[in-house]
């Protein structure tokens, strides 16, 4: 059974997902205010966060960098917000996935169900990588840049796995969106260019030229130890 923080603050919605979300055996915690959902975020402990980005109190995306302080639990962000730069925002703050509304609730429970996955499976064939700049650990989710421990999200995890699992070789952005964000994605180009220039600002020595996370330009990217 997962834990799933669901932060709205439209009382018919966070009801009809409380609903959906206990009736697939989940766990429910709710936030109607981003106050809330940041103390319930660090107390509750919950698996996966659905976040609202309209809030009364917060924005949403102020609720996600201050989770994203002390957590790396998955955020699903949702949306009315159909504006490109507001999907990139909330990605470049460390939210996981983007759901626009309206949406379909099967749809929304997919993806709960593949972030709290996908936050588990994490690491489990690699091991240690290291460069001479910075260390992974993947068994641990340790992540040190000069000996100094810094924070990666899940998401940032999967990707960085999925570049690691082949040194030096081209993997295809369709392959990477496959393999980071599920079968159902192939053509969210974006969310490929914002993670990778996250890592980089937190991996690489000097980020504007980048020597172990490579864009090969429309075709995907590589990673170099």
């Amino acid at each position: 059974m997962s834990r799933v923080l669901v932060v709205d603050d439209d009382p018919r919605l966070l009801r009809t997902l409380s609903i959906a979300l206990r009736a697939h055996g989940n766990d429910v915690v709710t936030a109607s205010d981003g106050r809330t959902a940041v103390l319930s975020a660090a107390e509750d402990a919950p698996d996966v966060v659905i976040l609202d980005l309209g809030l009364p109190d917060l924005d949403g995306t102020e609720v996600l960098r201050r989770i994203r302080t002390t957590s790396s639990v998955p955020v699903i962000v949702l949306s009315a917000r159909h504006e490109s730069d507001d999907k990139i925002e909330a990605l470049d703050l460390g939210a996981d996935d983007y759901v626009t509304k309206p949406f379909g609730v099967e749809e929304l429970l997919a993806r709960v169900r593949a972030a709290v996955r996908r936050s588990g499976e994490v690491g489990r064939q690699i091991g240690t990588v290291r460069t001479d700049h910075f260390t992974l650990d993947f068994s641990e989710r340790r992540a040190t840049v000069e000996q100094a421990e810094i924070r990666l999200t899940p998401t940032e995890w999967r990707l960085l796995e999925a570049l690691c699992r082949e040194p030096g070789h081209l993997v295809l952005q369709q392959d990477l969106l496959r393999s980071v964000w599920g079968p159902a994605y192939g053509r969210e180009s974006n969310y490929l260019r914002v993670y990778a220039n996250q890592l980089r600002r937190k991996l690489e020595p000097d980020p504007g030229n980048p020597r172990h996370l490579i864009t090969e330009p429309g075709l995907g990217y590589r990673f170099t130890p």
